[in-house]
């Protein structure tokens, strides 16, 4: 194969191409429409509410709904844009334009983060509207409980949304990562959704390792901190402009290495 020079514009048709074949695909018309019924249907989910405010019991699930569901587009989107380029053997046509093999990566990358951005952003979107709609109810039916105007601050909600979808593209990074070296998309989706589960455990796993006795319990977990990123950094609680600054940089550092990794990787692996 010849060996191509970096070009911006191959990786923008690369990402152009990966986007359009992600959203013609099943699982994001499936995911989306799921995703659209949970959110417009949440406010029906009142009566598990156990002394939340209605408001942010409504915004707290569909936020929830849509981190779920956007996890698994994030992992089978990766999985399946990458290997239906193998399957097919459409890369080695690419390759041979010539595309490097930073550009392929990188493209595909790039295609299912706007993939997972376009997600996000529909999604949230639409809760702003549903809670802005529900809002507008309980300030004519309740005057009184909201005497200090608007209880929704819907720029924090544009944050929430912001900050769900740099998880999902660190996810998305990390299950290219495995894809690169993976045979098959079953392998690379079962392992996407098992470092899911581990990026989201990470905290619990510290404190109870800060709890522990053993030294090889605290270097393991340490370790493993190094390793896997902290999902629970994603969080807006303490979403001020430098922590938003911070988190930014720790999701694009993860995404990085993760990238640089897989093309490393895929390079190195027999088409």
């Amino acid at each position: 194969m010849t060996t191509a020079t970096f070009s911006i514009r191959s990786l923008s048709l690369i990402a152009q191409n990966t986007l359009r074949e992600a959203v013609r695909q099943r699982v994001f018309g499936f995911l989306l429409l799921l995703a659209l019924g949970l959110v417009l249907g949440v406010h029906f989910f009142q009566e598990f509410n156990f002394g939340t405010p209605e408001l942010r019991f409504i915004a707290d699930l569909g936020f929830g709904a849509i981190g779920l569901l956007g996890a698994v587009l994030a992992v089978t989107a990766t999985a399946q844009l990458f290997f239906s380029e193998l399957e097919n053997r459409t890369v080695l046509t690419l390759l041979a334009k010539p595309l490097g093999h930073a550009e392929f990566v990188l493209g595909k990358f790039l295609g299912a983060a706007a993939v997972t951005g376009l997600f996000c952003g529909m999604l949230t979107l639409l809760l702003a509207a549903v809670l802005w709609s529900r809002e507008t109810t309980l300030m004519r039916d309740y005057p009184e409980a909201f005497a200090n105007g608007q209880a929704v601050n819907y720029w924090q909600l544009a944050i929430t949304g912001g900050l769900l979808w740099l998880k999902l593209t660190v996810l998305g990074s990390l299950t290219l990562l495995v894809a690169s070296y993976a045979r098959t998309a079953l392998f690379t989706t079962t392992t996407g959704a098992l470092v899911f589960l581990i990026c989201h455990l990470q905290s619990f796993a510290q404190d109870a390792a800060a709890r522990s006795d053993s030294a090889l319990v605290r270097t393991t977990v340490r370790l493993l901190g190094w390793i896997f990123p902290n999902f629970q950094l994603f969080s807006p609680a303490a979403a001020g402009g430098e922590y938003l600054i911070r988190v930014t940089g720790y999701a694009l550092a993860y995404v990085a290495a993760a990238c640089a990794l897989a093309t490393i990787s895929f390079r190195r692996r027999e088409l």
